[in-house]
């Protein structure tokens, strides 16, 4: 029930609400008469009837929509603020993009997977994917005579639109099939093994599979030690299923296995259908219709040098307008791969399935078939390509004066490298670079310097973390690990990109077109507060209160470089940060301190780009292909299905790199090697091999002979009788002590010896220490469970 708050109570008295009310000039009529009611003669909603509503509008319970919901005007809205900050500091609610969700809640749009029927034979659901601190909800799948949706049963996957339950005794959500999410066959990944009786059988990779026997008639050629892909077809009567080898997929010391590994256990599409493929190669290339002539405009692309395709280029010259004196034009143009991949055709249902290219040292599994990536959207030198181009206007301070898009055809006169250009522009000319030096290459280092001015004021978070990258031969085996350098080539093309993606968001949402934003939230207060305390083990502080910005970040990452801890502070910075995803609610991006942002410039590779043309193209009328409105409809299913892949991606993509490492690393078993410490847990110690960038696990029970309690607030592990231990960032020795190339997993044993740590995490030693022997804590109560440490066996 909504209640009225007393004039004379605690939280008006103080709060200078009425001398707002008072002097608000937009309060009142032509005629001098209050449009809203006075706070005193105003019914407030509860915070049991806020909870109320956010429990059963999770899609609509942004601040906006509770204050519309209740009618909450003027000084009614201060009051919502501060029951709803009440609310946050209670962990009542939480909120997730710009809406307020309840903890331990499932957001609008979930994906789920049907995993029974209830009593009266309806489906239910659990989440696929949650992060909840409860057991997952379970979700009961309504249907009505008037739904259109696809048919499905126990074992799909679905994505799904969210309701709160009211009825009472009742799973807790209701939900409403939006889509069947492709679903496996029963094909089965692992390892061919000969028993000593002669039988075969099948050793699954993912360990929760069952083991499959296999007759020499249905081994189709595969050999013992062979990855293959088994289908089973029937039970065998000593109860393991029978099958047959559909696939072989290589000796399992090839690399190329390895890759293959990552595929299917993260079910990554890999095979186009054939009626994809058909599309693909018969599709002809883009003509004049709907688009301008680019073509002489000097446009280059800027690419890795071992890179297949290249879908943007870019062009740079100063402004003649007197009006921006020292200011500069820019263009960004990006394949247009809208015109060969249309809403609802095949191409695009694969696009959508796959929603990235996901690339592995030995392979890459592209969200589009080669024809397209590869060949018609490809920026070829001196070829004429279709793109969709952002012509930007800057001022001498970098900042952006003004920007349009346009539908044209250009024609590439460079296909470059970075370490090319970079090389050109350092003086190091050769027949290629010289041709284009004056008319291309300078006058984009001379934008680039005035977009720096402009990205330095802005402030973006500027972690030190250089990536690693697999040197393989042409058998695919490891060479080495390199870390390549990071020139003014990337760092340009990088701003330019960002340039564009930036314009992208402003222009459509100036046109009130809807759009999948990239997002990336502020730190949770949870994980700032683990940062505040790791950084007081260093005497730094990380103030609080005023809402943090990367800049605060960048302090403290300019104070401790040059500094034994500057990686240390980069990774668990890094740590500290929110997973940047796709989202229809705009919240900016932290990382890159920037209000409006959307992927625009990597159609070929991700569909979240591909969606932004569409887009475009329907908001500025560039042509018939724009997007749907049927896609508008999809498109907060498509941000979460499109999250949920790219993050697929990166954990197959990485693991891939450790089965290879693990791989190389099988024969060196014994040796020793520097490594750094990148993770402490309770069961041990996450390390890094300075030459490889593998990393391998200690278990804490091989650390030495006394007990080692682990101090999550100081990411160290320390002895309780010596204090001596470990922490996040040694540098240590280590040998090898095993290698399982098809985990991906390396364990070690440590040789360095344990060392005193810093003040503050001694004093946390003897406390804990105290409460061990004692029983009872420093204030005299009981002291805390026992600190567990875990097993040999740990889990990465």
């Amino acid at each position: 029930m909504a209640r009225r708050i007393d004039p004379s109570s605690d939280r008006n008295s103080g709060s200078g609400a009425h001398k707002k009310q008072k002097g608000a000039k937009n309060n009142k009529t032509f005629s001098g008469k209050s449009k809203v009611k006075p706070l005193s003669e105003t019914y407030l909603p509860t915070k049991q009837d806020i909870l109320t509503f956010i429990t059963e509008n999770p899609d609509r319970a942004a601040k906006r929509d509770i204050a519309k919901a209740f009618n909450l005007k003027g000084d009614a809205r201060i009051y919502l603020k501060d029951i709803l900050r009440e609310l946050a500091d209670d962990g009542q609610v939480e909120k997730r993009a710009k809406r307020l969700s309840r903890p331990n809640s499932l957001p609008p749009i979930a994906a789920l997977t049907i995993t029974s029927r209830d009593s009266d034979g309806g489906l239910v659901g659990r989440p696929i994917e949650w992060s909840g601190d409860t057991a997952a909800p379970l979700v009961l799948l309504r249907r009505t005579n008037k739904d259109k949706g696809p048919t499905v049963g126990v074992g799909d996957q679905i994505l799904a639109k969210i309701f709160a339950n009211s009825d009472k005794g009742g799973l807790p959500y209701t939900g409403r099939v939006i889509k069947k999410l492709e679903k496996r066959d029963n094909a089965i990944l692992g390892v061919i093994r000969q028993l000593q009786s002669g039988e075969y059988r099948l050793e699954p990779v993912n360990r929760k599979q069952t083991e499959v026997s296999i007759t020499a008639e249905f081994l189709n050629g595969a050999e013992a030690g062979d990855l293959v892909e088994v289908i089973p077809h029937q039970k065998s009567r000593f109860g393991l299923p029978q099958g047959k080898v559909e696939q072989v997929i290589g000796s399992i010391g090839s690399e190329k296995a390895l890759s293959m590994i990552a595929i299917h256990e993260y079910e990554i599409p890999h095979i186009f259908t054939e009626k994809a493929m058909e599309q693909a190669e018969n599709a002809k290339p883009a003509t004049m219709s709907h688009r301008e002539d680019w073509r002489s405009l000097p446009l280059v692309t800027i690419d890795p040098a071992d890179a297949k395709d290249y879908d943007d280029a870019v062009f740079a010259e100063a402004d003649t307008d007197p009006a921006n004196p020292g200011g500069f034009v820019i263009v960004v143009a990006i394949a247009d791969v809208s015109y060969y991949v249309q809403h609802g055709s095949a191409l695009d249902h694969e696009a959508q399935k796959r929603g990235n290219s996901v690339y592995f040292p030995d392979r890459v599994v592209p969200m589009l078939p080669e024809r397209i990536s590869n060949d018609l959207c490809s920026l070829r030198e001196g070829v004429d390509r279709p793109a969709m181009a952002v012509r930007i206007i800057i001022g001498a301070d970098g900042r952006k004066r003004s920007h349009s898009f346009h539908r044209i055809m250009m024609r590439s006169v460079a296909r470059l490298a970075y370490q090319q250009a970079q090389a050109a522009i350092d003086g190091a000319l050769d027949e290629k670079t010289e041709r284009v030096i004056d008319i291309s290459l300078k006058p984009l280092w001379s934008a680039y310097a005035a977009l720096k001015k402009a990205r330095d004021k802005r402030e973006p978070l500027e972690l030190d973390l250089p990536e690693k990258k697999l040197i393989l031969d042409d058998q695919g085996q490891v060479l080495k690990v390199i870390v390549p350098d990071r020139l003014d080539a990337h760092k340009l093309i990088e701003e330019f990109m960002i340039q564009a993606n930036v314009a992208a968001a402003e222009v459509l949402e100036a046109k009130n077109q809807p759009l999948i934003y990239r997002i990336h939230d502020v730190p949770s207060l949870a994980k700032q507060e683990s940062l505040r305390d790791f950084l007081k083990t260093l005497e730094i502080s990380l103030a609080r209160g005023a809402e943090l910005r990367p800049g605060q970040f960048n302090g403290i990452l300019s104070r401790v470089k040059g500094t034994d801890h500057e990686e240390l502070v980069n990774q668990v910075v890094l740590r500290s940060q929110s997973q940047a995803e796709y989202n229809t609610e705009n919240i900016g991006h932290f990382g890159l301190n920037l209000r409006h942002y959307a992927h625009f410039t990597s159609p070929i590779r991700r569909y979240a780009d591909l969606i932004v043309h569409r887009a475009l193209i329907r908001a500025l009328n560039l042509g018939p292909d724009g997007l749907s409105n049927d896609e508008v409809g999809e498109l907060p299913a498509i941000a979460l299905n499109i999250s949920q892949t790219e993050r697929r991606a990166m954990l197959a993509e990485r693991e891939t790199t450790d089965r290879l490492i693990a791989h190389h690393l099988a024969e060196q078993v014994g040796n020793e090697f520097q490594a750094r410490v990148q993770g402490v847990t309770k069961a041990g110690l996450f390390v890094t091999l300075a030459t490889y960038g593998a990393d391998g696990f200690i278990p804490i029970s091989t650390l030495g002979r006394e007990y080692y309690h682990y101090d999550e607030a100081g990411h160290s592990v320390a002895g309780e009788r010596s204090g001596k231990g470990y922490r996040l960032g040694d540098s240590v020795e280590v040998r090898l002590v095993e290698a399982q190339p098809v985990a991906g997993a390396l364990r070690f044993e440590m040789l360095t010896e344990p060392r005193l740590l810093p003040a503050s995490l001694q004093s946390h030693h003897k406390a804990t220490k105290f409460s061990r022997k004692t029983g009872k804590s420093r204030t005299g109560g009981p002291a805390k469970g026992k600190p567990s440490h875990i097993s040999r066996k740990s889990k990465r």
